[in-house]
Formats: structure tokens, C-alpha cells, sequence
């Protein structure tokens, strides 16, 4: 059962793996729902470690390198840094976000493997795996490459294909099969590994997750389906060079499965951040009164829900771990990209570090967007027009509209002071009344992971605003009733100021400007609480005293111009295109022709006299050919490749004795030779100096 209002915390994001940078569908997927989670955490007092890095261990990052040419350390160090540049720059507010490649993540885990060890909760089998013979190498699931039994798909991974998404194993693919190493076809090799004996483990994994009916339907659908189905024994060992080795005698070549190390690096960056904070890391990972939640997306549910758990359970000998278990796994599905999944191999992504670049002072642009669109309960897509639309129509046109009109209003009629609250009337004590209600419907929909509904309460507090000043209309009355506008304003500005509190766990850039608009760091609290803008006071509508002087007024948002996001869609799809054109391969030879069939063809050398386009058609050029002995009538499909007036004077090979074709109306007796280029434009095939026309081509 869930923990009832606990005091401490231990939250963890998911371990990214630090082969390349990260993306937006990374951040909706778990990082921007676990730092709002986090950041009201902390506004209501809780005690929070908030956990992550990154997973530097893994076939995908040996293939990162592979690609790159540099090592595996070389690419673990140059990611990391800039993954935890772009967490910081984007407001991402972990405690710690460390790296497995520390040793005291490497001492951890292989502590932890010889404690199930020794508990007797391993078991070794020789298996057969696909063994690399060229590379002298046995094979991870990553490293082989096949046909997918779902879609087709010819390159699909030996685990996952990333056409249709579907979970696969190596015995699963199609022929044939290669591996990414030497493109050889793998063959099967007796080796042995650790397995970590899941089916024996499954009733007390059962009872775990039962015990938990509040989660997330798609937690609890996965995990029900691989309970169903029975658990089976997985390797916790790899044969790799890259990796924890495993902490056993004559083990040279294993390595500790990533799967098994990646999750106990919450635990050993829990430990650094102890040590760094001088606390006692045990009571975030030992003490049954910390809630443990684990922010993930979907494709880390097993992992996260019952291979990482029976780890825990069964870490030490008996019955009772010694560890907590996580009370709740609120994780995502996926994000897509403008009508198209999100995948890094074809470089179809908007980039954190290339948005924070291009777009400066834009971070709580971007934590709006992923948060209104989270894939809470399904896919959804993030695409530049629907950007610019909640820009400008909603934190513009809503939260900063309503902000920039009280405070203006106030410089206006109350020389940049808070006036005076006076009688209320019915009007105002409703917006009162109302106001009271937003702190708690938005932290309750935090804390059940609900942070879309969680978002529209905030917006819904600003439109409050915005209504009241609408049905009010202070510069109205301010013609007749001074005293009145000083009520209507002093609320107003108690609305705004209840907005720098409970937006800040989503736009905590946009909260820190506003309070430097409502100056409130002169605001000497009056509670025990430590600030007057703390949660605990949300609701409240004395916030700001009468006679405290406003800041400098500034707009919070910025309208956002179509250039803008056309320039971001235009990037989008001329990466797209460089990535096609770098993967485009070489087209198979076609096949073997002896002597005699090539000699049947007549190439001749000739120069186009007349070039023009054909009526009708958006392919065909009209060409006339000077070939020698006359003039000849060429169509060619060249249109879009070629300027007719360019082409006059020009020397070009044709095939003199192919037989003549009516296109459009029009008899073609010959044709233009061309090459074409890996992006699929054409050039002309001539001789390298000006020749006799009618020459042969032998």
C-alpha cells in the first residue's frame, strides 16, 4: 500500500545512457514530470533527494564509440557533461546527477552482486550465445542486427526494433543475421553467465505489485502481462570488455549486465550525495517511513517494477530486505515529433542543448509545452505550430496578459504601490474564495503524477484573474471610485502573487521573475515558515502589504513571430535530410552481362543545340542533338535538375541506338546519360575535353 504523507523522499529519474545528447521526448517522457514533482516537494517542506545521471555503461555506448572512432570513455565523459550542462541550463533541480563510471558506483554494485551471490540468489548456466568470429567477440543483443518477425523491418536490433517498437530477442530475428561489428553472420557459443532466478522469485514479485493497485494503468498492464505469462530466469552478467567486471575468480571478459548495475547507481549516487551533504544515505534506501519513486519511461517498466525490486527483496539471505521498495513507478509512454516517433539513429529530434542555444530565456516555453502535452496515459506529439500557439495564445496571451495588466494598472493609479484592500462585495469575495481553492487542486494532482490537469488548475487560476480585472474594469471606475480600484487591484496583485508560488514547480524561471516584479524579497515573513511564499501560505490574500512597493515591470513572455518556428521546422527536416543522404547506400550491381551485350550498345558524344521544356509536363526536356551526321530529337526527364537555357552548347554521351519512344505526343530517339549523386540530383556525363561530335564511347 502506498505510504500516507510521508516526510522524506527518495526520488530517481531514469539513467540515460550517455551516448548522445538528450531530447524532448526524454524530458516529457521523465525529467520535467519528476522535477515538478520534486520542486512542489520541497515548496510543501518535504525532505527530498532528488537522484540521476548517467548510465555509462552498455552496448550503446561501445557503439556510440565504434561510430565516433574515440573510446568508450571518450564518449561517457563528452555526453556527460553536456547532458548535465542541458539539465541545469533547463532548471532539471536534481540533489545529485552523477555517472556509474565513479568507483563508488563500481564498489556498490559489486557489492550488491556478491551479496546475492552469497545469499545463494544466483544461479550459472551455459548457455549458447552469437559469438562474432571475425571480431573474436561474443555478441550482445544490440550488436546483432536482422530481420524483424513483426514489421520487416531488415535492421532491427537484437532486443528491440525500432521501426515498429516491438520487444525482440537475437533467436527471434529473421535471416540473415550480422553482426554490427564485422557484418559477419554470428554464430552460437557455448558461454557461462549469473542469472538471477526470476521465476522462483515471481509469487513475492506478485505480492509486490498487487500490493499496489493505485498505479498507473500502463505500469500495471506490463507488468501484469509479464507476470501472466511467468517469469523466467535473466542474465545479470554479460560477456564484454566494457562494463563492471563481475567481482568473481576467473570471470576475465564479464561484465555486470547493465540492467543489474544502471538501477543500483540510484543507490551509490544516493551514497555520494550523503557523503557530499554529510547525512546518513541509509534512511533514504532503508527506512520504511521514505517514499521511494522511481520516473520513467515506458520501455523501463520491467525493469523498474520487477527485476530491480527482486534484486532488492532478495540482496540479503531471509526473508525481510533490507531495502525500501518503490511505492509508486508513474511512467510515461512516448512523445512523437511533428506527425513522426521521435528516434536519434535518424537524427528526427528537437535537441535540449540546440533548443537552449537557439532559443535563450526560453526554458519555461518548453516545460509548459511537454507538460500541457505529456504522454501521461498515451503517445502524444509535440509539433513547433502547437508551440507557438500555447506561447502566444496562453502563457502570453492568459498568464502574462493578466500579470502585466494588474501590475500596470497599479504603477497607473497607485504610483507602483500595493493599495488598500477596502469592503469587499460579492464579486470580489467569490475570487476570494475561489483563489483559496487553487493551491490544494493543484498540489493534489501533483502528488497523484496527474501534472496536465495539474498545469490547466494553474493556467485556470491566471484566466481568474483575467476575469475578475474583465468583470471589474478598473479603469473604468477609477473615474468615480478611487477607493474601489485600490480593492480591485490589491486582489488582483494577491492572484499574481499567488501565481509566483504555484507555478513555480513548472516555470521556475517565470516564478523568480515575477517575484522581481512584485519586489517580494523585501517582504519580512511573519510566520515560522521561513518566507511569506511558501506553499504552506498559498491561497492566501494578504500576501502582499498595502504600501509595498512594486518592482520594475517586465512582460514574462514574449510573443513568438512564425520566422521563428519556421526556422525550427525547416532545421527539423533539413537534418532529416542529411541523415538520409549519410545512410543512403551504394545501389546493388545489377546482374553479370557478358562482352557481347555491352557491345550492342551504340554511346555516342553530342552537343545539345535546342533545350526546352515540354508542355504539360514538370520532367521532360525537348532536347535537339547535334550527333555527327545530323540533328536528333531527345526528350529527357531532367526538368527539375536542369535550367533549359543552361544546357545549350553543352557536350553530353546519348545512347545512339536506342529505338525510338513517343512521350507525349512527342517521338524521343536517343538517350541523355547521366550520374546521380547521393542526395539525388543529376549531372550531365561528357568528356573531359571538347571532342568530334559522333564519337564513339568504347
Amino acid at each position: 500500500m502506498s505510504l500516507e504523507n510521508p516526510q522524506r523522499y527518495t526520488v530517481t529519474a531514469a539513467l540515460i545512457y550517455a551516448n548522445g545528447p538528450i531530447h524532448i521526448g526524454h524530458i516529457a517522457g521523465c525529467y520535467l514530470p519528476a522535477d515538478i514533482y520534486v520542486r512542489y516537494l520541497r515548496a510543501t517542506g518535504k525532505d527530498v533527494a532528488f537522484i540521476s545521471g548517467t548510465d555509462e555503461h552498455g552496448v550503446p555506448i561501445t557503439i556510440r564509440a565504434q561510430k565516433e572512432g574515440i573510446t568508450p570513455q571518450e564518449v561517457v565523459d563528452k555526453y556527460y557533461g553536456q547532458i548535465k550542462q542541458s539539465f541545469e541550463e533547463f532548471g532539471i533541480s536534481f540533489d545529485l546527477y552523477s555517472r556509474t563510471s565513479k568507483p563508488i558506483h563500481h564498489e556498490t554494485s559489486q557489492e550488491f552482486f556478491l551479496n546475492l551471490y552469497h545469499s545463494g540468489n544466483f544461479t550459472e548456466e551455459v548457455t549458447e550465445q552469437y559469438y562474432d568470429e571475425t571480431a573474436k567477440q561474443f555478441l550482445a543483443d544490440r550488436y546483432i542486427v536482422g530481420v524483424c518477425p513483426v514489421c520487416g523491418n531488415p535492421n532491427a536490433y537484437g532486443d528491440q526494433c525500432e521501426n515498429c517498437g516491438s520487444t525482440l530477442s537475437p533467436t527471434e530475428l529473421k535471416e540473415p543475421l550480422r553482426s554490427m561489428l564485422s557484418g559477419a553472420k554470428p554464430v552460437l557459443k557455448a558461454t557461462k553467465n549469473w542469472y538471477l532466478p526470476l521465476d522462483r522469485m515471481q509469487p513475492r514479485i506478485e505480492q509486490y505489485v498487487n500490493s499496489h493497485p493505485e498505479w498507473k494503468t500502463n505500469v500495471m498492464g506490463q507488468c501484469q502481462s509479464w507476470l501472466k505469462e511467468g517469469l523466467r530466469p535473466r542474465a545479470m552478467t554479460r560477456d564484454l570488455d566494457w562494463g563492471i567486471k563481475v567481482p568473481l575468480p576467473d570471470t576475465e571478459g564479464k561484465v555486470l549486465y547493465v540492467w543489474f548495475d544502471a538501477p543500483i547507481g540510484y543507490i551509490s549516487m544516493t551514497k555520494e550525495w550523503a557523503e557530499q551533504q554529510g547525512r546518513d544515505w541509509e534512511l533514504y534506501w532503508r527506512d520504511k517511513d521514505t517514499k521511494l519513486v522511481h520516473f520513467i519511461g515506458k520501455d523501463n517498466i520491467v525493469f523498474h517494477c520487477i527485476i530491480f525490486p527482486a534484486m532488492l527483496m532478495h540482496e540479503a539471505s531471509g526473508s525481510a530486505s533490507r531495502y525500501i521498495l518503490a511505492d509508486n513507478v508513474p511512467a510515461n509512454e512516448f512523445m512523437n515529433l511533428e506527425g513522426d516517433k521521435i528516434s536519434t539513429s535518424r537524427n528526427w529530434a528537437v535537441w535540449l542543448h540546440e533548443y537552449l542555444d537557439e532559443l535563450p530565456g526560453k526554458q519555461d516555453v518548453l516545460r509548459y509545452v511537454l507538460a500541457a502535452n505529456g504522454p501521461e496515459t498515451k503517445d502524444s506529439e509535440f509539433t513547433w505550430k502547437d508551440f507557438q500557439t500555447r506561447n502566444n495564445s496562453e502563457l502570453v496571451g492568459i498568464f502574462g496578459n493578466f500579470v502585466n495588466r494588474a501590475v500596470v494598472l497599479t504603477q497607473k493609479f497607485c504610483d507602483g504601490k500595493v493599495p488598500t484592500k477596502g469592503d469587499l462585495n460579492d464579486t470580489d469575495q467569490a475570487v476570494l474564495d475561489e483563489l483559496a481553492q487553487f493551491p490544494d487542486r493543484i498540489g493534489q494532482a501533483i502528488e497523484q503524477y496527474r501534472f496536465r490537469e495539474a498545469l490547466t488548475y494553474l493556467m485556470d487560476l491566471a484566466r481568474l484573474g483575467n476575469k475578475y480585472l474583465a468583470e471589474t474594469e478598473p479603469w473604468k471606475v477609477a473615474k468615480t471610485d478611487l477607493p474601489r480600484v485600490h480593492t480591485i487591484l490589491n486582489i488582483a496583485l494577491q492572484i499574481s502573487a499567488n501565481l509566483s508560488i504555484v507555478c513555480e514547480p513548472f516555470l521556475p524561471f517565470t516564478s523568480e521573475k515575477l517575484r522581481k516584479v512584485l519586489n517580494t524579497d523585501q517582504i519580512t515573513p511573519e510566520d515560522a515558515v521561513g518566507s511569506a511564499f511558501h506553499w504552506l501560505n498559498a491561497g492566501k490574500a494578504d500576501l502582499l502589504p498595502h504600501g509595498h512597493a512594486l518592482g520594475n515591470g517586465v512582460l514574462l513572455f514574449e510573443k513568438l513571430e512564425d520566422e521563428v518556428i519556421n526556422q525550427q521546422i525547416e532545421k527539423l527536416h533539413a537534418s532529416k535530410r542529411m541523415n538520409e543522404l549519410a545512410t543512403k547506400t551504394i545501389p546493388e550491381a545489377k546482374p553479370e552481362i557478358q562482352y557481347d551485350d555491352f557491345a550492342k550498345m551504340d554511346i555516342r558524344i553530342g552537343t545539345i543545340l535546342e533545350a526546352e521544356r515540354v508542355p504539360k509536363s514538370d520532367k521532360l526536356l525537348k532536347l535537339k542533338v547535334d550527333d555527327g551526321t545530323g540533328v536528333r530529337q531527345i526528350l529527357s526527364g531532367i526538368a527539375k535538375h536542369f535550367a533549359p537555357e543552361d544546357l545549350i552548347g553543352k557536350q553530353v554521351t546519348f545512347l545512339a541506338n536506342l529505338a525510338p519512344r513517343k512521350m507525349m505526343g512527342l517521338e524521343s530517339q536517343g538517350m541523355i546519360l547521366m550520374a546521380e549523386d547521393r542526395d539525388g540530383s543529376l549531372s550531365l556525363l561528357g568528356p573531359d575535353k571538347a571532342v568530334w561530335n559522333g564519337g564513339a564511347v568504347s
